[in-house]
């Protein structure tokens, strides 16, 4: 991801809507932004092969293809930040968007500012992400699991990598660094998220049950991310360093 300048930043447009379509455009090209708009699915994975983006804003009703399946074909092959943008009302599109690995929503009628402000959001915690952190070729392990935070990997206990969203990595990264500490919902949303919050935000649970499923082994009985009825989660694992090669130290 490059993100020196919003001139560096490609954003792709997948919209049907012409007067969206042009709006976005308009709006994010003042603003200094490269930006690609196509109308469907088909033109969305030629857009997608044929050089790389920092960020899609799709639309989840598409002439040729469904929304969320798109950003479903999206995560199974790449990481690359995903905004629904939607004109269904019922929330329930939009945590189904979450599900399946979209980093965000807003619902039209939008602001365009406040579009911005959000894609400004996802860009920013994918940038911290990718930037080392302090010791940053340390790895933590937990119950065979390690995290490597500079790399953004996640390597289960056969050694195999996991693919994460970049709000599932954020979250576990959350809950690995305050491990055994209860983190209530609007303390995981500062801490992921950076967005307002909003009482009927039901995302952070989203991205908690999609973790389970990726790190439990039963996802219905957790046992690293439990939850502390009427207050938050709390990670139980107790992380330790480690080596790339696994050896604990």
């Amino acid at each position: 991801m490059t993100m020196g300048s919003p001139v560096e930043t490609q954003i792709l447009v997948v919209d049907d809507d012409p007067r969206i379509r042009q709006m976005l455009q308009r709006y994010f090209e003042h603003e200094g932004y490269k930006v690609t708009c196509v109308t469907n699915g088909k033109e969305m994975r030629s857009a997608l092969s044929a050089k790389p983006f920092d960020i899609v804003l799709l639309d989840l009703v598409l002439p040729d293809q469904d929304g969320i399946d798109l950003a479903r074909e999206i995560r199974s092959v790449s990481n690359v930040p995903i905004m629904i943008l939607t004109g269904r009302e019922d929330v329930v599109d939009c945590v189904v968007g979450l599900e399946v690995g979209a980093d965000d929503y807003v619902v039209k009628p939008f602001h365009l500012r406040e579009v911005h402000a959000r894609l400004k959001s996802i860009l920013r915690r994918c940038q911290t992400a990718r930037k080392p952190a302090p010791n940053a070729d340390e790895v933590l392990a937990f119950e065979g699991w390690r995290l490597d935070r500079e790399k953004r990997r996640l390597l289960n206990p056969e050694n195999v990598e996991v693919e994460l969203s970049t709000g599932e990595f954020e979250m576990l990264d959350a809950f690995v660094h305050n491990a055994g500490r209860v983190l209530s919902r609007d303390v995981l949303m500062d801490l992921t998220r950076h967005r307002e919050r909003d009482p009927f935000d039901r995302s952070i649970d989203t991205q908690i049950s999609r973790l389970r499923r990726k790190i439990e082994i039963d996802p219905a009985r957790p046992k690293l991310i439990k939850s502390v009825r009427s207050v938050g989660y709390v990670f139980t694992a107790k992380p330790v360093l480690a080596a790339l090669d696994g050896r604990d130290r």
